[in-house]
């Protein structure tokens, strides 16, 4: 495979007066190219060998001992090995990228912030809040002990900074009696700051003074009901909503301080083997059986298997505290090199398990997230973390990819699993050609290494990351990512997509297609015919539960999942967008999970995006032709729906002038919920849906958007008006008795222009109806099998199964069909579990291809070529037939 194009160092941002790009050098003797070569990669790690034994030999030769029998070596040891490596890889990738400066000034940004975090153990927590409680806590005044605290440092002007507090009392404790006074009125502040709502919002977005509270699982979102209603219906009080305008990105995460908050509450469990944040909370062990014990459940009976990656989380935490985020981004990447693809707002099974059981756990995201941020904000910080997503001496099991096995993979979907397991199998040494449904937007070539036609053209490297970013409400949708790109909302960043798709189309080993549907454009029987060794599914979940209700499929009823779709692969949103999607107010979204919080925010926040569209148009227009003249062309039913729309458009304007005018920010909220708001109805209570027992933060952060959360309300039917229309939902109210049975009190009527129903999705297996021979199913999954290819059933919703069967069919030939991700009965419900799916399955993958020989018996390049010309579609001539009328000839051979 090394015999295709490889990269090259290309100047893009020269000429016409533009900035040059700065040159990347790199040491000891490197090139770029030998970044994305494997014998290049090879000779880095001998580099780096080299470097590391020129001052620690004892630690060459424990790194080569675990490399050769990694299977043998202990838990703890393989940490301690990779704590220890920590340190000198990152001088050595400073050396290699010449960035020794800028590694050096982020390490002081951590070591200024430590102050924070001793004092907060060692006087906040165990010297403070001893000493006073919240009783005498709300007695104090804490503007005037600041002000005493500000005389104590000698300097009454300075702003009372969390970083200030915990410097001089750090200082003040090195001579505690003579320093009393001070200590003690700087301990009146911290209870004052830690303990009373006052000081709370004045330390809100602090790390000194935040202290864990006690977890009570039945009242983890601080919801107030909704009063004057016939039925129980939750909100958040006006103090904690958050006003929200369109569809920037939501939630930008933690700065520095908070993440070395988080890493520095961790306890660094692994030491004792306890880091079940990694590897899952167990039951007690009984007797001498060689089983594992199953894993513990939480309170709402969800298994605490703890990351479906089993990432290093402790270590990383260790690594990061001590000011080394380079080497702590390395310790992620060994179990988790998509890293860009989890952390924060994105998965949480690790929280679940952390070792604070009582109280509110680590936000392990939070500090994931900000430590890829740190790195990719360094000079070359894109080109650092890909690189150690090829190259990695801390994985002492796959250092770097093995040799090329001349075996080829077809991987169908870009999703999560698709993309991770893409990722394993190149560095298995395998070629993998991708294919996804949707239309992959192209990337220009000098960027991801692709030219139009699907060639290898030389790319830049790439110099500040930020380029690589662009607005989320400008940004147009390439169809990469499968759930992360249509599925998810403007809560993450998808910048990090662009990210994950360089990571993977810049290695010659790959191959992108989109628009290709497997079953369609190309079948298992075909892709066999053209070489393939092995073909690995993970096409995400299939279609979306309806309600088989009267009207259940009315004018205005559609569901969650189209919606979604809708909204982010058409542009709705955009203000140039002419994608035609109408909702109407009042919105009701049914359903408890995930997906019916973030419909249910996101149609809050369309609604006003839209209206202002059509005021804008119909402005427009009205200019152009008159009004008269455009009004003539609507139904009565248009006319309605417009003036409904102009009123409420208008409305909103009128509300940002005055808001602009007193110098506040404009709450359109309280208008949208004065014209009927968003409900969600789930037909059992609140503590007991999907999205509060298994992300119960994402109920908070939809809620502080406005939405309303229903309970006990199942839907009957929906109520349609003279013309057809959806005009309110119908539901059995329902409430516990004494005996926590539901009990039926009487149907209430919720008015409703809108239903959006996200009852759910079924697993992906059309497949199993259009070759019913090929593919058989196991309820409502695919049948897996064995190895021999015999029926085998794989343990359902265990994300870490003692058995790991992702095999799905055998061919004649003894080539295989594997499945992962939502298909998957394992692995099924989430971004991460999907994830885990490919990292627990592509061994088993490489297993097999190790038992057939080579398909096909052309070269690399050939076999690629092949694919550009049959699953690219090129537009090939076009037409103007007619002043109307344009013929757009497509060249499409597959």
């Amino acid at each position: 495979m090394e015999s295709l194009t490889s990269p090259q160092r290309v100047n893009t941002g020269a000429g016409s007066g533009a900035t040059p790009h700065p040159t990347l050098a790199l040491g000891f003797g490197l090139s770029f190219e030998n970044l994305y070569d494997g014998n290049g990669l090879r000779r880095l790690d001998a580099s780096f060998l080299e470097y590391l034994a020129e001052g620690e030999p004892q630690l060459v030769a424990r790194l080569m001992a675990s490399r050769t029998a990694p299977e043998t070596v202990p838990l703890l040891q393989e940490s301690q090995l990779i704590i220890d490596l920590a340190p000198h890889l990152e001088e050595f990738i400073g050396q290699l990228f010449g960035i020794q400066a800028e590694l050096r000034a982020l390490a002081e940004q951590h070591y200024e912030l430590a102050p924070l975090f001793s004092c907060k153990r060692g006087f906040v927590q165990r010297k403070a809040l001893q000493k006073y409680k919240a009783v005498d806590a709300v007695t104090f005044d804490g503007d005037a002990l600041a002000a005493a605290f500000l005389a104590h440092c000698g300097d009454s002007s300075a702003e009372l900074s969390e970083l200030l507090f915990a410097r001089h009392v750090n200082a003040w404790l090195d001579a505690e009696e003579e320093n009393a006074a001070k200590l003690d009125t700087a301990m009146r502040y911290a209870a004052w700051a830690a303990l009373t709502p006052a000081g709370k919002k004045c330390h809100g977005q602090g790390v000194l003074f935040k202290t864990p509270a006690k977890l009570d699982f039945q009242r983890l979102v601080p919801i107030i009901p909704v009063e004057n209603i016939p039925y129980t219906a939750h909100r958040l009080a006006d103090s904690h909503l958050r006003l929200r305008e369109g569809f920037a990105l939501t939630d930008k995460g933690t700065d520095l301080a908070g993440a070395l908050g988080e890493a520095n509450y961790c306890i660094w469990c692994h030491e004792q083997g306890k880091d079940s944040c990694s590897h899952g909370l167990r039951e007690k062990k009984e007797g001498d059986v060689a089983a594992l014990p199953p894993f513990k459940k939480s309170s709402f009976g969800v298994a605490l298997a703890g990351c479906p990656l089993e990432e290093k989380i402790s270590e990383f935490h260790k690594v990061k505290a001590a000011g080394l985020s380079l080497g702590a981004l390395a310790i992620i990447v060994v179990d988790n090199p998509m890293v860009a693809a989890t952390g924060h707002r994105i998965c949480n099974d690790c929280m679940k398990s952390c070792i604070y059981q009582k109280q509110e756990p680590v936000n392990i995201p939070q500090a994931e997230t900000r430590t890829l941020k740190d790195v990719l904000e360094l000079p070359w910080g894109f080109e650092i973390y890909s690189l150690l997503t090829r190259w990695n001496p801390l994985n002492i099991r796959r250092p770097y990819p093995h040799a090329p096995s001349g075996k080829r993979v077809l991987v169908v979907g870009m999703g999560p699993a698709g993309y991770t397991l893409a990722h394993h199998l190149m560095n298995d040494g395998h070629i993998v050609a991708a294919i996804d449904g949707l239309k992959i937007e192209p990337l220009p070539g000098e960027l991801s290494g692709v030219g139009r036609g699907g060639e290898r053209v030389p790319f830049a490297p790439v110099h500040d990351a930020s380029a690589l970013s662009e607005p989320l409400n400008d940004r147009v949708m390439a169809g990469f990512g499968g759930v992360a790109e249509y599925g998810i909302t403007v809560l993450w960043d998808k910048n990090f997509l662009k990210i994950i798709r360089l990571l993977l189309q810049r290695r010659m080993q790959f191959a992108l297609f989109g628009g290709v549907r497997f079953g369609g454009t190309v079948t298992a029987e075909s892709a066999f015919g053209m070489g393939f060794d092995h073909i690995a599914l993970a096409a995400g979940a299939g279609r979306p539960t309806l309600l088989d209700i009267p009207n259940g499929m009315a004018c205005g009823v559609r569901t969650a999942s189209d919606f979604l779709m809708a909204l982010q692969l058409t542009g709705a949103a955009k203000p140039d967008s002419i994608a035609n999607m109408q909702v109407r107010l009042p919105v009701v979204v049914i359903g408890g999970g995930l997906t019916a919080v973030d419909t249910a925010t996101e149609s809050l926040a369309y609604y006003p995006v839209q209206v202002d569209k059509f005021l804008n148009r119909y402005e427009t227009l009205s200019a152009e032709k008159g009004e008269a003249a455009l009004r003539q062309m609507w139904s009565g039913t248009e006319t309605v729906i417009a003036d409904e729309f102009l009123s409420h458009a208008r409305a909103i304007r009128a509300e940002r002038v005055a808001a602009a005018s007193a110098g506040r920010q404009p709450n359109i909220l309280k208008l949208i919920q004065s014209w009927g708001g968003v409900t969600l109805a789930y037909r059992k209570r609140l503590v007991d849906s999907p999205s509060y027992t298994l992300t119960h933060e994402e109920v908070e952060k939809a809620l502080e958007e406005g939405i309303h959360f229903a309970e006990g309300l199942t839907p009957l039917r929906v109520e349609v008006d003279a013309n057809g229309d959806a005009s309110a939902m119908v539901l059995m109210n329902q409430v516990l008795d004494a005996d926590g049975k539901w009990q039926e009190t009487g149907e209430v009527r919720l008015p409703a222009h809108t239903i959006l129903v996200a009852a759910g999705t079924q697993p992906n297996t059309v497949l199993a109806r259009e070759f019913p021979d090929e593919f058989k199913l196991d309820g409502r999954y695919f049948q897996a099998c064995d190895e021999q290819g015999e029926p085998a059933k794989p343990e359902r919703a265990a994300a870490k199964p003692d058995k790991v069967r992702v095999l799905l069919a055998k061919h004649d030939d003894g080539r295989f069909i594997s499945f992962f991700g939502d298909l998957h009965p394992s692995y099924f419900g989430n971004v991460v579990k999907a994830m885990g799916s490919a990292k627990q399955g592509y061994p088993v993958v490489s297993n097999m291809l190790a038992q057939v020989a080579a398909a096909a018996k052309v070269d690399d390049a050939t076999f690629i070529a092949r694919m550009n010309e049959d699953w690219r579609a090129t537009v090939h001539k076009v037409v103007r037939l007619t002043p109307n009328i344009i013929e757009v000839i497509v060249k499409a051979p597959a």
